[in-house]
């Protein structure tokens, strides 16, 4: 059976496009552009939220060493994620507002 010219030449741009395009997605291989990592450009203090509990650990059941007041500053130390998922972050309160006479500084965990 005769092909004609541009049924092949149709059907070789076809198969080129097809072998050519898969490439640019990630299942076919290219790599994903990864989203910019947004880092905090002050130096200011983070500010608990409310209902936030300081922790001993990075464990809901851990128990809990105070429950700190709306807007009390925090001291980022580090980040963590657990087994579970979830995010944690080690902070320290820097100054006296929400403790009591006496502690100068404390840390402890909060959930992020």
């Amino acid at each position: 059976m005769r092909m004609s010219t541009g049924v092949v030449l149709r059907w070789g741009w076809l198969l080129g496009v097809a072998l050519m395009a898969p490439a640019a997605l990630p299942a076919g291989g290219a790599q994903r552009r990864l989203p910019p990592l947004r880092r905090q450009e002050g130096k200011g203090p983070l500010l608990s939220g409310e209902c936030c509990v300081l922790r001993s650990s990075p464990l809901v059941a851990a128990p809990a060493l105070r429950r700190l007041e709306l807007g009390t500053p925090l001291q980022m130390l580090r980040h963590w994620r657990g087994d579970d998922g979830r995010d944690w972050i080690q902070v320290q309160v820097s100054s006296s507002q929400g403790l009591p006479a006496g502690f100068q500084s404390i840390r402890g965990w909060v959930h992020g």
